[in-house]
């Protein structure tokens, strides 16, 4: 192996969505990723707008906006856009670097790719959008006296 390509495993590696997969999964992502840089105040993903990209964020901190509402800061290890990919629909949010900002980024077919040939990431997405879903339904919950969780 070069020592470009373990800079590259040992990058990977490090981000929690891909730190359970194996050398040969490791190999397959690294294919499917380019890294991406992206300055503070730059609108990474529209809410609203189709998605096109995946992405990870490896250095940095981003904002999450719905409606002009922050409703999340995102930091290094932490992903999106996985669900306009997913289900086709328009970005559920908009999201803003808040500093100089570096990104895994793989478009929808890289995507797919990686979900099929890497066990272990489609399981860390599933588990994310999971707690996302959990998170939502609480707070939804806290909104309205009474009511409980959906997905319970």
């Amino acid at each position: 192996m070069r020592l470009k390509d373990h800079r590259a495993y040992e990058h990977l590696r490090a981000v929690t969505l891909f730190s359970a997969c194996t050398e040969a999964e490791l190999d397959l992502v690294l294919r499917d990723v380019t890294e991406c840089r992206f300055p503070a105040g730059q609108v990474m993903a529209r809410q609203g707008q189709v998605g096109r990209e995946f992405l990870v964020v490896i250095e940095g901190t981003a904002r999450v906006e719905i409606d002009g509402r922050e409703i999340a800061l995102l930091g290094p290890g932490d992903f999106f856009g996985e669900m306009a990919l997913l289900d086709g629909g328009p970005r559920s949010a908009s999201v803003v670097a808040v500093t100089d900002l570096v990104a895994d980024v793989m478009h929808r077919q890289e995507f797919d790719h990686v979900l099929t040939v890497a066990p272990h990431v489609a399981r860390a997405v599933l588990t994310g959008l999971a707690r996302r879903l959990r998170e939502a339904d609480l707070h939804l919950a806290a909104e309205r006296p009474g009511a409980r969780p959906i997905n319970a």
